[in-house]
C-alpha cells in the first residue's frame, strides 16, 4: 500500500477517495472473486465433517474455536511488524481472506446439523424460501405466489441466487443457506474495499470488523438480502458527503458508485432506497447551506451540486427500473397495499443501542461520545452523527404515519442505527488509543499490546453474544422445522405438526397433477408445499406478503363465493369462470373432526401486535364428489385435484 493510501481524511477538509476509479474496481472484482471462493470452499470443508444431530453443544464449540482464533489472527496480525515489508497485494489478499473466512466458518460451523439457514422455514423465512425456489425454477423475473404478475418484492438478490442453486445444481430451499453465507463474507469484505475509500487500510479494516460483528449482535445477518446494503451505507454516505464538500472539479466516478449503491438497494430491498436517497439528498441541502455561509455565491453552488444530485438520481432510477418496470407497468403503484401495516414493538420504542451493559452497548456508546463530540472537525464524524440521526427522524415518520393507517416499519432500521454507532465507536476507540500513544510513548508498545488483547476479547465476546442472544431463537428454529422428507433434522418427526405431512402431501400432489411442479396452481395454507417444490398459489398466504397487483381482498372474496357453492358443477364452473385465472388446479385442504375441509383465510388486525388473524372459510366436502374432482387424504389433510 502506498503513503497516499494510508493516509487518512482529518479536520474539515473534504478529501479525494483514496483510490483511484481503476484501482478501487480492480479491487471490487478481485476481493469478490477471492472471497466467493474462500467462502465456498470454508463451505465445503464443514460439509465435509461427520454431520451432527441438533442438541449438543459441538457446533457451538466448534464456531467458538474457530471464530476466535480468526478474530486473533486479525488483530494481532495489525501489529505483526513483519508483515509491513511483504507485498502490498499481499497483505491485501490476507485481509480479504480473513474477512471472508471469519462469518463464513461462524455461520457454517453453527448451523452444521441442519440444511436450514437461520430461521429454518418459519415465519419470514416461508416467503424468502418460497421466493428463492421459485426463482431457482425460472430465469424470469417471477412473482413468488402469482402466475403471470409481475414482481413486487423486489427480485435482484433471489434472482442471483436462483443462477446459483442452478450452478450448483440444487433446489432453491437447498442453496438459500450456502448462497446467504457466502452473502455475509461478500459484505464484509466489499465493505473494507469501500471503506478503503475514505480512510486508511488498518482503519478500514477495524470499521468492516464492526459492521461484521455488529451484523451478528443485531441479528443483521438473519436477513442475508438486506443485509449488504446496510453494511456499506456507512462508508458509501462519507463518501458521498466528502465528494460533496468538495469545491474544485471533483471526479464523477464517486457518484456513478453512490447511484449504483442506491440502484442495489432498490433492486434488493426498497426501504434501504428511501433511507438512501433522502440521507443523499440530505446531505446535499446541508453541503450547499454550509458553501454559502462560507462565502461561494448561491447560484454557484446550485450548479455545482446539481448536477451531482441529478447524476446520482437518474443513474439509480435506471437501475431500479430493471426489477419495477414490470409492476410500475401492471399498474401495481395504484393497488392497495398491507406490507408496510405493521406495528411489533421494535418500531413502537425508540431504539437505544448504547446502553453500557455489554462489550456491544459499550462500543455503541463510545461511538456515540465519538460522533457528538467530534462532528465539526471530523467529516466521518459528522456523517455518522448524521446517519443515527436520521434513523430517529425515520422513527418519528413511522410513526406520524399512523394517521394514515400504515408505517414506515421502523424497526428494520435497527441494524442500521446499530452498525453507525458500533463503527463510531471504533474511530473513538483508535483516537482515544493515538491521544494515550503520544502522551506515554514510552509505553507505546505495552499499551499497543494491551488494545490488542482487549480487541480480540471484546469481539469474541460480541461475537459469542450473539449466538447465545439474538441469534439463538433462529438457530432453533434452523435445527427443528421439517425438511421435506417429514423429518427435522434430528430426524424425528411429530404427526400433530403440519411440517410432517409435507413430503406426503407434494408426493400426492405429484401424482395427481402432472408431475411438473410450475404446472400447479394451488388452493393451500400450508406454507411448507410450496417452499419445496415452485407450486403457484391460487391465494397468498398473508395479506402482508401479498403482491397488490394479486389483488388480495378480492381473491378472499372469490374463495368465500366458492365455498358457498350448492353443488359440485356449480364450485367447478365458479372456479373456472371467476374474475381470476388461471383456476387453481389442486386444493390442500385441512380435514375438520366432522369431515368439513378447512381453509383459513388471512386478514390484516393492523394496529394490533400481532398483525394477522384467521377467518375458516368450510367447504362441504359433497361438494366434490363429482368426477371433475380426484381426491385423496393425507393425514389430516384433504388434497382434492381439478378434472
Amino acid at each position: 500500500m502506498t503513503r497516499a493510501e494510508e493516509a487518512a481524511p482529518s479536520g474539515r477538509r473534504p478529501s479525494p477517495p483514496l483510490l483511484g476509479p481503476g484501482r478501487f474496481t480492480a479491487e471490487l472484482v478481485l476481493a469478490g472473486l477471492l472471497t466467493v471462493l474462500v467462502s465456498l470452499a470454508i463451505q465445503f470443508g464443514v460439509n465435509r465433517l461427520p454431520t451432527l444431530l441438533p442438541g449438543t453443544n459441538v457446533p457451538a464449540a466448534l464456531m467458538a474455536l474457530a471464530g476466535g482464533v480468526l478474530l486473533v489472527l486479525t488483530f494481532g496480525l495489525l501489529r505483526y511488524a513483519p508483515l509491513q515489508r511483504w507485498p502490498g497485494w499481499l497483505r491485501l489478499a490476507g485481509v480479504w481472506t480473513l474477512l471472508a473466512a471469519l462469518p463464513t466458518a461462524v455461520l457454517a460451523l453453527r448451523l452444521q446439523t441442519t440444511r436450514f439457514f437461520l430461521g429454518g422455514s418459519s415465519v419470514d423465512n416461508s416467503f424468502r424460501l418460497r421466493y428463492f425456489e421459485r426463482m431457482a425454477s425460472s430465469a424470469g423475473l417471477n412473482d413468488m405466489n402469482y402466475q403471470g404478475v409481475a414482481p413486487y418484492y423486489p427480485g435482484g438478490w433471489f434472482w442471483l441466487g436462483g443462477r446459483f442453486a442452478n450452478l450448483a445444481g440444487l433446489q432453491g430451499w437447498e442453496a438459500y443457506k450456502p448462497y446467504s453465507i457466502l452473502w455475509a463474507s461478500l459484505s464484509a469484505v466489499l465493505a473494507f474495499v469501500l471503506w478503503s475509500l475514505v480512510v486508511r487500510r488498518r482503519t478500514a479494516l477495524l470499521a468492516s470488523m464492526a459492521t461484521l460483528l455488529a451484523g451478528f449482535v443485531t441479528s443483521g445477518v438473519e436477513e442475508p438480502y438486506a443485509w449488504p446494503t446496510t453494511a456499506w451505507l456507512p462508508p458509501i454516505a462519507v463518501l458521498t458527503w466528502t465528494q460533496l464538500r468538495r469545491r474544485d472539479r471533483a471526479p464523477w466516478w464517486p457518484f456513478v458508485l453512490v447511484a449504483v449503491y442506491l440502484g442495489a438497494c432498490a433492486v434488493t430491498y426498497t426501504l434501504h432506497l428511501g433511507f438512501g436517497a433522502l440521507l443523499v439528498v440530505l446531505f446535499t441541502v446541508l453541503a450547499g447551506v454550509l458553501a454559502v455561509r462560507e462565502g461561494e455565491r448561491a447560484g454557484s453552488v446550485v450548479r455545482r451540486l446539481l448536477p451531482r444530485l441529478v447524476l446520482v438520481g437518474a443513474l439509480s432510477a435506471v437501475l431500479a427500473l430493471v426489477v419495477w418496470a414490470p409492476f410500475i407497468l401492471q399498474g401495481g403503484l395504484g393497488e392497495d397495499n398491507a406490507a408496510a401495516r405493521f406495528l411489533p414493538s421494535g418500531s413502537a420504542y425508540l431504539p437505544i443501542p448504547f446502553v453500557p451493559d455489554s462489550a456491544f452497548g459499550l462500543l455503541c456508546l463510545a461511538g456515540l461520545v465519538w460522533s457528538v463530540l467530534r462532528a465539526r472537525r471530523s467529516p466521518v464524524a459528522f456523517v455518522l452523527l448524521t446517519c443515527a440521526a436520521l434513523v430517529y427522524a425515520w422513527f418519528a415518520l413511522s410513526t406520524m404515519a399512523l394517521a394514515m393507517n400504515t408505517t414506515l416499519l421502523a424497526f428494520r432500521f435497527l441494524a442500521t442505527l446499530s452498525v453507525v454507532l458500533a463503527v463510531a465507536g471504533v474511530f473513538g476507540t483508535l483516537e482515544l488509543l493515538g491521544y494515550v500513544v503520544r502522551t506515554w510513548r514510552q509505553w507505546r508498545r505495552p499499551v499497543l499490546a494491551l488494545a490488542v488483547v482487549l480487541a480480540s476479547l471484546g469481539s469474541i465476546a460480541l461475537l459469542q453474544d450473539g449466538m447465545r442472544g439474538s441469534l439463538s431463537k433462529v438457530i432453533e428454529r434452523a435445527e427443528t422445522d421439517y425438511y421435506p422428507s417429514g423429518h427435522t433434522p434430528s430426524r424425528t418427526r411429530d404427526v400433530s405438526d403440519p411440517g410432517a405431512w409435507t413430503g406426503a402431501l407434494i408426493r400426492t400432489i405429484d401424482r395427481l397433477g402432472t408431475g411438473e411442479p410450475t404446472d400447479e396452481i394451488l388452493l393451500s395454507e400450508h406454507s411448507q408445499v410450496m417452499i419445496f417444490r415452485p407450486y403457484w398459489g391460487f391465494h397468498e398466504l398473508t395479506p402482508h406478503y401479498a403482491n397488490p397487483l394479486g389483488r388480495y381482498k378480492a381473491r378472499s372474496a372469490e374463495v368465500r363465493t366458492w365455498a358457498a357453492s350448492t353443488s359440485p358443477d356449480q364450485l367447478w364452473t365458479r372456479m373456472h369462470d371467476g374474475p381470476f385465472e388461471p383456476a387453481p388446479t389442486m386444493l390442500v385442504l385441512r380435514r375438520e373432526p366432522d369431515g368439513s375441509l378447512r381453509y383459513t383465510i388471512k386478514y390484516d388486525t393492523f394496529p394490533r401486535k400481532i398483525p394477522v388473524a384467521g377467518d375458516p372459510v368450510t367447504f362441504d366436502p359433497a361438494l366434490f364428489d363429482s368426477p371433475r374432482f380426484e381426491r385423496r387424504d393425507v393425514g389430516p389433510y384433504t388434497v382434492i385435484a381439478l378434472r
